[in-house]
């Protein structure tokens, strides 16, 4: 009887499994296409020519473009953007010695309390601090930017599809939209009553084409390097979109590397299993029918 009942629950649950699908299929198949500017004319993300170092299996963090890349964040992002889950002492991971970490940490301001008064000021951040807002609330921040607030950046590579490649074409996507086209479409051909609002900005990548932050890098030279490499726009870009991936997963190369052992101690359990499998059953025959 159980048997039964459970047979019957298998072929209930794939019953609807099946009307489910059947029905998704049916409506994709008859609704019409979506015909608007977000859905005609948004581009999907893409990185670099030549991608980031650390994609791939084998894949290693470049520390002297994650350095590259904090320093665009320090200098130009974090005008706008916070870090809240990123700590000063961290950044001894991208190769700064305890001594650097410490005076760099000090060029920030951090929240603090006067031991005198009690009242709230902003003093000098030590390692263990995080990185501070540019904003002491939400209506603040949303005043300061055409009432948007600035998402924060410490997760945003994972926040968003394809995050390191999002990030950089966004930062390298603003264009204009009267002469914007794509596949040999112009945009302003094709939606003629299609404008940029007062206050915002043009940038196909972005989901509904338009938003309300700024070109954050716009001239060559706008950051100075210290290891001499050219501040190009793709180059600004390419570094802070990968020192945001550092941000994201921090972890990301010491999880791949610990994939690699994983993966032989699971291929030599198996091969072991299987000769213990033979060594076990090589006694015993299988009966042979009447």
């Amino acid at each position: 009887m159980i048997r039964i009942l459970a047979a019957l629950a298998g072929l209930v649950f794939a019953g609807v499994a099946l009307l489910a699908f059947v029905m998704g299929a049916y409506n994709f198949a008859t609704e019409d296409a979506v015909h608007s500017p977000e859905h005609e004319f948004h581009l999907e993300a893409h990185g670099p020519e030549g991608g980031f170092q650390f994609e791939g299996p084998l894949g290693t963090w470049d520390i002297a473009q994650l350095q590259r890349g904090y320093k665009v964040y320090k200098e130009v992002c974090s005008a706008c953007h916070s870090l809240r889950y990123v700590a000063f002492r961290d950044l001894a991971e991208l190769g700064y010695s305890e001594a650097q970490v410490k005076a760099e940490a000090a060029t920030w301001m951090v929240p603090g309390i006067d031991p005198n008064t009690g009242e709230a000021i902003m003093v000098p951040g030590i390692p263990t601090d995080y990185f501070p807002s540019p904003y002491p609330n939400k209506v603040a921040a949303a005043a300061a930017n055409n009432n948007a607030i600035p998402p924060d950046l410490s997760l945003m590579t994972k926040a968003r599809h394809h995050g390191t490649d999002y990030v950089y074409s966004l930062l390298t996507g603003y264009t204009d939209p009267a002469t914007f086209e794509k596949d040999g479409k112009r945009l302003l051909e094709e939606f003629p009553d299609f404008s940029t609002p007062p206050g915002l900005h043009f940038n196909p990548y972005f989901a509904n084409l338009n938003l309300a932050m700024t070109p954050p890098l716009g001239v060559e030279g706008q950051v100075t390097f210290d290891d001499g490499t050219t501040a190009t726009v793709p180059q600004m870009s390419k570094d802070v979109a990968a020192f945001l991936t550092w941000t994201a997963e921090p972890k990301l190369i010491e999880r791949k590397q610990t994939g690699w052992p994983v993966i032989l101690f699971l291929l030599f359990a198996t091969v072991l299993a299987y000769f213990a499998k033979r060594q076990i059953w090589a006694d015993v025959k299988p009966k042979k029918k009447d």
